[in-house]
């Protein structure tokens, strides 16, 4: 008996699908560290995480964001010390080391996304590494507004300064400049991008 390429892939996808509909799920709350297990990855079904680890001085190096259908997890990082924060409440699936092939997708968009983010963290002038990281964010975590994108992701400009690597204050005066621009809005703590094009 034979079957087509597309019979197989959607017999793959439907196995697949069965399987995590019985993976178990953990909730944890905003600021909570996930648990360190080497055995274990986890997807995250709702909320956002950040990853990092910290130099031996104390200061933190953020690694990556993380939200909706984001593979997180321990194996993914050979870095000492290393962390998983949840950002906000946040809602996973656990998943066991005989299922990670099923989840290549989703491993190879984490690596992109590191990437993505490193590229972010050694472009000059602050300015331009400023707007893209909030591009990147707005792209990840952003939903429409009739003003433009807000980023649905309460992130302080301390936390902002540590991601690229200069001052809380230099943030908080490029975020001010930009809004002086016309590009950026402040609406309850957060951020609305009103135009992603922003050359610096």
């Amino acid at each position: 008996m034979t079957y087509s390429t597309s019979h197989m892939q959607n017999s793959v996808l439907s196995d697949s699908t069965a399987t995590t509909e019985q993976l178990p799920q953990r909730l944890f709350t905003r600021r909570e560290v996930i648990p360190p297990r080497n055995d274990l990855l986890w997807r995250i079904e709702r909320g956002a995480v950040r990853t990092l680890t910290w130099s031996e001085d104390g200061t933190f190096i953020t690694l990556g964001y993380w939200g909706t259908g984001d593979i997180i997890g321990y194996p993914l990082s050979k870095l000492k010390p290393y962390q998983v924060e949840c950002l906000t409440s946040v809602e996973v699936s656990v998943i066991p080391p005989h299922l990670w092939n099923q989840d290549v997708n989703a491993l190879l968009s984490h690596i992109h996304q590191a990437e993505e983010l490193l590229s972010i963290v050694h472009r000059k002038p602050i300015s331009l590494r400023l707007w893209l990281f909030l591009s990147l964010l707005s792209e990840k975590f952003g939903r429409d507004v009739e003003q433009g994108k807000l980023i649905d992701l309460n992130v302080t400009h301390q936390e902002i300064a540590e991601v690229l690597n200069t001052t809380r204050v230099t943030v908080t005066r490029l975020l001010q400049q930009f809004e002086e621009e016309g590009t950026l809005l402040r609406y309850k703590r957060r951020i609305i991008l009103r135009s992603l094009n922003k050359s610096c």
